[in-house]
């Protein structure tokens, strides 16, 4: 009995010991699993921190203020479990010590280009070959900025200052180039001298032909050098003012032809002379700043162009040097001309026909022949001028103040003139209409002329050397519509045969007492005028 006990209690006793070593083997699996999941966790968790850590170090730094500035705290790994292995730590970077931080200055403005903006480029001659030293020719160089200014809307055409550029004869021309180039004039431009340089003769040297808002402006100078053209081997083959006849030395010889210069080393000049400046065909004309000087023929003429704008301009040259007008206006309408100084030897300001709408006022004149509307008229050719306005206008020492001249066997009109204002100081012939006008030494006497109608003068005032109010008007087409008022005008003796006011065939209104007295215009209009055909009526 006491052996089967003892075998039955060893048994129990194995089968305890079964089962405590299973229940322990498989506590020690399952905490061997818990350990391998804290394991993974703390690895993902540490990987984190540190990828957190290495992007929080990339950042840029804070602009902030060092007072304000705090450090992001470090993770702490917690440590293992006991009985399971050590995890490896990542390395710890370690961090400078935070200096203080300093407002950085604002960034410098981005760089100027190299190249002005579309719209604003600028194209300097010297960067095209320009010499500027007077002697080399720069007229290749001249129409090589031109060509790519004439590409650009707006663009600047420039001619340095202290530069004295040699140009012959140049057109810039369109009508392809874009609008509202500017020809910045700073430096100087001189004509050749010698004759090859003209060929057979040309009619200008500086040309802007088929443009659309044209600029020319500066303080630069043209100098057409025309002292050779000037002294020519047969210089009274020029076209002589014709108003010349009507004064008179007091040696009582009829001064046939202007004085002329002494003839200079300089010759053989074409026959042909070019205007120094010339428009031609364009819209929206400004001239601003610049001198012209010694112009072989005429200084600076509008052709055919439509709003035109004269400022602030100096024209220059002898008195004697022949057929030199200031400014020339023809077939151009919409023109201001002011503050500006003419001194030439011709017409200060000459208006030809077609001209329409000019407005010319503070304009000193002087030496020169006046500011003249015509001749008009030549070769029985059909002229129309009208609207145009001078005032508050000074001219000393010029031949006439303000003048009307045409030709005989004319056909047209001139209307709606108004001249005021005009200060004078010893000048040979105030006021003029002269409707046989003739350059020539002998002119046909012709029936048909040039109309002249709605004139108006007001506060001419100064002194004269010659005779004050000359008024020549044609038997078929009287002067009509005449009025005068606050004329004052005081003989001055000089050298010349001094004359009473001439009036033919004038009628009009004296609107107020004249000094001298004006006593030859006819009140009122005449009894009989001549008519135009409708062909020959100016729209």
């Amino acid at each position: 009995m006491i052996t089967r006990e003892s075998q039955s209690l060893r048994s129990i006793t194995i089968m305890l010991l079964v089962a405590v070593l299973v229940w322990s083997v498989t506590l020690q699996t399952c905490i061997a699993r818990k350990g391998r999941h804290w394991r993974h966790h703390h690895s993902s968790s540490s990987s984190s921190s540190a990828l957190s850590d290495s992007l929080s170090s990339k950042k840029p730094k804070s602009h902030h203020n060092s007072h304000s500035h705090k450090s992001k705290p470090q993770l702490k790994t917690p440590p293992p479990k006991s009985g399971s292995p050590g995890l490896p730590q990542p390395p710890q970077v370690q961090q400078p010590p935070p200096t203080p931080q300093v407002q950085p200055p604002l960034p410098p403005p981005p760089p100027l280009p190299l190249q002005p903006l579309e719209g604003s480029q600028e194209f300097n001659v010297l960067d095209f070959g320009a010499k500027g030293d007077g002697m080399s020719d720069d007229t290749e160089a001249f129409e090589a900025a031109w060509a790519s200014a004439c590409k650009v809307e707006a663009s600047t055409m420039v001619i340095p200052s202290d530069y004295i550029f040699l140009v012959g004869p140049i057109s810039f021309s369109g009508p392809y180039c874009q609008a509202n180039i500017v020809f910045q004039l700073d430096g100087m431009i001189v004509a050749p001298t010698d004759a090859e340089s003209w060929g057979r003769g040309l009619l200008w040297w500086i040309e802007f032909t088929k443009l659309k808002g044209i600029t020319i402006q500066g303080n630069g100078v043209i100098d057409g050098r025309g002292t050779g053209w000037w002294q020519q081997d047969n210089p009274f083959d020029y076209p002589i003012d014709d108003d010349f006849k009507l004064i008179v030395p007091l040696n009582n010889s009829v001064q046939e032809r202007p004085p002329m210069p002494i003839r200079s080393e300089l010759n053989g000049m074409p026959s042909i002379k070019p205007t120094a400046l010339r428009f031609y065909g364009s819209i929206d004309v400004t001239v601003t700043g610049i001198t012209i000087q010694n112009s072989p023929q005429c200084h600076l003429k509008f052709d055919n162009c439509v709003q035109v704008l004269v400022h602030d301009v100096t024209v220059s040259s002898p008195g004697d040097s022949p057929n030199t007008d200031g400014i020339h206006l023809q077939n151009t309408r919409d023109v201001m001309i002011h503050t500006s100084t003419l001194a030439c030897g011709d017409d200060c300001i000459s208006i030809q026909t077609g001209c329409s709408n000019v407005y010319v006022h503070n304009v000193n004149c002087g030496p020169g022949h006046g500011i003249s509307i015509g001749s008009l008229g030549k070769d029985s050719t059909k002229a129309c001028v009208s609207n145009i306005t001078v005032r508050d206008v000074v001219m000393h020492n010029t031949m006439t103040g303000v003048r009307i001249k045409t030709w005989q066997g004319g056909v047209g009109s001139v209307k709606g003139i108004l001249f005021s204002n005009i200060q004078l100081t010893e000048v040979q012939l105030p006021i003029v209409i002269d409707q046989f006008y003739c350059d020539h030494s002998k002119c046909r006497n012709q029936t048909s002329a040039v109309a002249v109608e709605g004139v108006t003068y007001e506060k001419i005032r100064g002194t004269y050397t010659v005779k004050p109010v000359h008024f020549a008007c044609s038997d078929s087409f009287p002067c009509v519509d005449v009025q005068l008022s606050g004329i004052e005008l005081k003989p001055v003796q000089l050298q010349y045969h001094m004359y009473d006011p001439f009036c033919w065939k004038t009628f009009g209104l004296l609107n107020s007492p004249t000094v001298p007295p004006i006593d030859c215009l006819q009140i009122g209009k005449p009894a009989r005028n001549g008519v135009h055909t409708d062909h020959d009526i100016c729209v």
